[in-house]
């Protein structure tokens, strides 16, 4: 059987994040669209015009949050809107829908100030994959088909083979374990404590 086993992580570890402030909660409040959802508790044009009272409680909330380690209950709901994947599925089979969800605007407020944290401390990582290209500043589909498309012009330049093999992981995302997700979050990346509580 094939084994696989993670480089351990050889930087510094990620077990707190950095103190949220209300000026940083106050930026984001006015950079982001008032879209509202049917499981917002108050509506963000309310929030956006009334944002430095709200930034104070929003960078209270962030707070606590990550100091727990636990995010809201409350904030995890999410309005969930059926998408059809292609036009030529079967509209009555229910795998045939991707599920879309509207989160609430502050649970989208606490997820930007935790990516803040979160991020650089990956991409900073040793074992962070320099062809990552989903979830990443300035890297998408369109800089991954580029990167793969010059590896095989230089193959065929230099006159060696190039065999491709495309996987699509899409329906294996709703199977990871989560036990294991986060060992590897720790070996890997040293994300531990109230982070992945």
């Amino acid at each position: 059987m094939l084994s696989f086993q993670d480089p351990l992580h050889t930087g510094p570890p990620l077990h707190t994040c950095k103190p949220v402030t209300s000026a940083e909660v106050l930026r984001i409040l006015h950079s982001v669209p008032p879209k509202s959802s049917s499981v917002d508790f108050i509506p963000p044009s309310l929030v956006k015009s009334c944002a430095a009272v709200f930034a104070e409680l929003i960078a209270e909330l962030a707070n606590r949050s990550f100091c727990d380690g636990c995010f809201p209950f409350c904030f995890k709901h999410a309005a969930i809107t059926p998408l059809l994947k292609k036009p030529t599925l079967d509209i009555s089979d229910p795998s045939s829908y991707r599920p879309i969800s509207n989160l609430d605007f502050i649970s989208k407020i606490i997820e930007r100030l935790f990516l803040k944290r979160f991020q650089p401390h990956v991409l900073a990582c040793s074992n962070f994959s320099s062809h990552q290209s989903a979830y990443r500043p300035r890297h998408s589909t369109e800089t991954s088909l580029l990167a793969s498309l010059d590896t095989i012009y230089r193959a065929s330049d230099s006159g060696s083979s190039t065999l491709l093999v495309s996987l699509d992981l899409s329906a294996a995302f709703d199977t990871i374990d989560h036990h294991i997700l986060i060992s590897r979050l720790h070996t890997s990346f040293g994300i531990s404590g109230s982070v992945l509580s």
